[in-house]
């Protein structure tokens, strides 16, 4: 194939996920390429479209100009030249990496190189179509992992009317979010909405027939009817590109407090980055990543600490007005070191919980489900990084003003 070159620009972006939409809108000077023949769109929601609450068009983030439908196939440090599938040449003076993630395909019996049919990731909007598009009242829907993803996606398809049943390898739901009793909460509210949930629960296989998935398979010999099964294992770091190129690469693309790589003109944010041991993998971080990246590459000083950001969650019935939503925060973490203060409250009648975690004179992270009135001031709190009044009783910082 023939190739062309085209003209420099300053800052080239490889991926128009969050981050790189994100960096689109407020970047002079740039260009954004992505795979997907979508325009940039919120994933955060994608969950709501597979139920049918939002067409897709209405997530779409905010306009940007976005190369879509083009691949990258090689980055060439030295000439500072990324090559793309469709034969085009781009010069960059800055290349950011915003590659993302792929869903994580678990080694199960059944699963080769091609999906069966009923078989879905649910990491994309186009997952996200072909998913709605083969869901019906009364369809039978293994969900295989029990992580936020998988459980937005099984209220999905609750909500859809499908006969959902969602299988968990860990000890409980959302680990990396939720401690133990807010986790039995949020499965108390998902079997309210007919989702029957097994955790401990280890997958071994798919049973197929016709190409078309039928049951899947436990360990424990037990099978599950299913005529859709949700892949929902979690997510991998796209960080083939940076290998090739010659970039340091742990869980993913290694980079500093600037989100810059081994290479000083590469940087990379979101799902594809590792920022001191941390791959986050959420939409969060990647867009906080961005906004930091966005101040480094117009040349004043800002710094990438981690993460302040924070996870919520709401859970809808299905159709039923009757059927009360069930509202979920998170932020920073919940899981306590020795010499941690937690503070917790639970109101089983109004399926109401809150707990915090307090380290020194600082919050390190809390859960709220159900009643969210707190989460404003707990969260800013917890964002500044500012150190708690001494005159506050902890059991103030779980009211409704958070204490302040």
């Amino acid at each position: 194939m023939r190739t062309r070159t085209e003209n420099t620009a300053r800052v080239v972006v490889i991926g128009a996920g969050m981050a790189g939409a994100r960096l689109a809108a407020r970047v002079p000077d740039v260009t954004v390429i992505g795979e997907e023949s979508h325009a940039p769109y919120n994933r955060v929601l994608l969950a709501e479209v597979l139920a049918g609450r939002y067409p897709a068009d209405v997530i779409a983030l905010p306009p940007a100009e976005v190369r879509r439908g083009v691949r990258v196939v090689r980055i060439d440090r030295d000439d500072r030249l990324v090559h793309c599938d469709d034969g085009s040449v781009v010069h960059y003076g800055r290349l950011v990496l915003a590659t993302g993630s792929n869903p994580v395909l678990p080694p199960l019996r059944g699963l080769g190189n091609t999906m069966p049919d009923g078989v879905h990731a649910f990491r994309t909007l186009d997952d996200c179509v072909a998913l709605r598009a083969s869901v019906r009242p009364g369809v039978s829907a293994v969900v295989i992992g029990g992580g936020l993803l998988g459980v937005s996606a099984a209220r999905a398809l609750a909500e859809c009317g499908a006969q959902v049943v969602l299988a968990h390898q860990g000890e409980h739901l959302m680990e990396r979010q939720l401690d133990a009793e807010s986790a039995g909460l949020l499965r108390s509210h998902l079997e309210s909405l007919g989702v029957e949930v097994h955790t401990e629960c280890r997958v071994r296989g798919l049973r197929c027939a016709g190409g078309a998935v039928r049951a899947v398979e436990l360990a424990d010999g037990y099978e599950l009817a299913a005529e859709i099964t949700v892949l929902a294992c979690g997510v991998r770091p796209r960080t083939g590109l940076a290998q090739a190129a010659g970039l340091e690469v742990r869980k993913g693309v290694v980079v500093d407090d600037e989100l810059r790589t081994s290479d000083p003109y590469i940087h990379a944010v979101g799902d594809c980055a590792e920022h001191r041991s941390t791959v986050y993998g959420l939409a969060g971080p990647a867009l906080e990543q961005a906004d930091v990246l966005t101040e480094v590459l117009a040349g004043r000083p800002a710094r990438y600490e981690g993460t302040r950001a924070l996870t919520r969650l709401t859970l809808n019935g299905p159709a039923d007005p009757g059927t009360a939503s069930l509202d979920l925060a998170a932020f920073g973490d919940s899981r306590p070191l020795p010499g941690d203060d937690v503070i917790r409250l639970a109101d089983a009648t109004r399926g109401a919980y809150r707990t915090v975690v307090v380290r020194g004179d600082r919050l390190a992270g809390g859960v709220l489900l159900g009643d969210l009135a707190a989460v404003g001031t707990l969260a800013r709190t917890w964002q500044d990084d500012a150190p708690l009044p001494a005159e506050t009783s902890l059991l103030h910082l779980l009211t409704n003003d958070g204490g302040f």
